[in-house]
């Protein structure tokens, strides 16, 4: 009965009225995809240019940027490649994802002109970057180099 209860709450409820606390709320941050790995913690999708701005330049944390593209084929094998590198360092180093077709003006900005292009930055500026594929060894080292470890 309890069971019906919880489901039949659940079905009313539409996203504006989802409670942010208790049994009821949404397993991950409103804006955050649902997932079970540690990686949504440090892996998101730029939204924009201002979100690019507060989320990678003005970010405490060293930020990794992979430029990539839905049709790009190397980039769909480089993208969870990373993704799996930046989760092994829970929180030192984050992901930004940023798909060149949708934000052509930050392509343009750090001089992209091939996918996937991946940047290293840190407080705001750029310190390395590789374009291409890379090995889970050299990921390990790009991503070391850029954390200092």
């Amino acid at each position: 009965m309890a069971q019906r209860l919880v489901v039949r709450r659940l079905l009313s409820l539409t996203p504006r009225t989802l409670p942010t606390q208790g049994p009821l709320a949404p397993c991950a941050p409103p804006g955050r995809p649902f997932g079970t790995s540690a990686s949504w913690r440090s892996t998101f999708n730029v939204q924009d240019g201002s979100d690019f701005q507060d989320r990678v330049v003005n970010n405490p944390k060293p930020v990794v940027v992979d430029f990539h593209a839905q049709w790009c084929g190397p980039c769909k094998i480089l993208g969870p490649r990373l993704e799996k590198m930046v989760a092994k360092h829970e929180g030192k180093v984050l992901m930004a994802k940023v798909d060149i077709d949708d934000h052509t003006d930050l392509a343009i900005e750090y001089e992209v002109s091939a996918v996937p292009t991946v940047l290293a930055m840190k407080n705001g500026d750029v310190v390395d970057k590789f374009v291409g594929i890379k090995d889970e060894d050299q990921l390990e080292a790009f991503l070391k180099k850029l954390i200092g470890a």
